[in-house]
């Protein structure tokens, strides 16, 4: 059984399929796109839908532009913490996602904080990293798992946590329609496992 946790690989080759294949070219993915509007009941060639398969394609390589940035890469201009012995915390990220499942949109916030080892990363870095995994096929857990275990892996801070607080397309606009609702899910790495950091830092990133 496939584990739904499981990462994808950090940088993804548009050259390449999970299959090994060759991805399609511009002009398959537009065709397909007026499979989909012949499917839906309209014409792709009248004149409101003309463009649209070109203009999905382009949106496409916007909205899944993440498999494109290695997180490494992001995270790898690093700074001296230069004496600083405390949390670094970055609230309220926007968050543009969408599911694998249904492929709707997913959109909320993301927080993140570390306590840092010996280096910091300029804040704008930490944005990008949650952009970077967000603007893939996602499931919220797993996109919870990569951002916190990225940053454990490139920063080697003391402590991590994520929390992402999102609305689910998925569950507003079909299936059971419900809307006002938020999911929210969160990692706690190293330092902030454990009490009194637990408490502390689950409070900030609440509040």
């Amino acid at each position: 059984m496939l584990n739904p946790l499981a990462t994808v690989p950090l940088v993804f080759d548009a050259n390449d399929t999970a299959a090994g294949t060759p991805s399609p070219s511009r002009a398959e993915a537009e065709a397909a796109v007026r499979t989909l509007i012949r499917w839906a009941g309209d014409d792709p060639l009248r004149a409101g839908l003309h463009d649209t398969p070109a203009r999905v394609v382009r949106a496409y390589e916007e909205w899944f532009g993440g498999y494109a940035k290695d997180p490494a890469r992001i995270l790898g201009r690093r700074f001296e913490r230069s004496g600083y012995d405390d949390v670094v915390l970055l609230r309220d990220i926007p968050l543009h996602s969408t599911c694998e499942h249904h492929m709707a949109p997913i959109t909320g916030v993301a927080h993140l904080a570390y306590l840092p080892g010996e280096h910091v990363v300029g804040l704008s870095k930490l944005a990008r990293l949650v952009d970077a995994y967000a603007r893939r096929l996602q499931i919220q857990e797993r996109l919870t798992v990569e951002i916190a275990d990225a940053l454990q892996r490139e920063l080697q801070p003391r402590g991590v946590a994520v929390v992402i607080r999102a609305s689910h397309g998925c569950m507003t606009s079909r299936g059971v329609h419900v809307h006002g609702s938020a999911m929210v899910t969160r990692r706690l790495l190293g330092a902030f496992e454990r009490e009194p950091w637990r408490s502390d830092i689950l409070a900030s990133l609440s509040a």
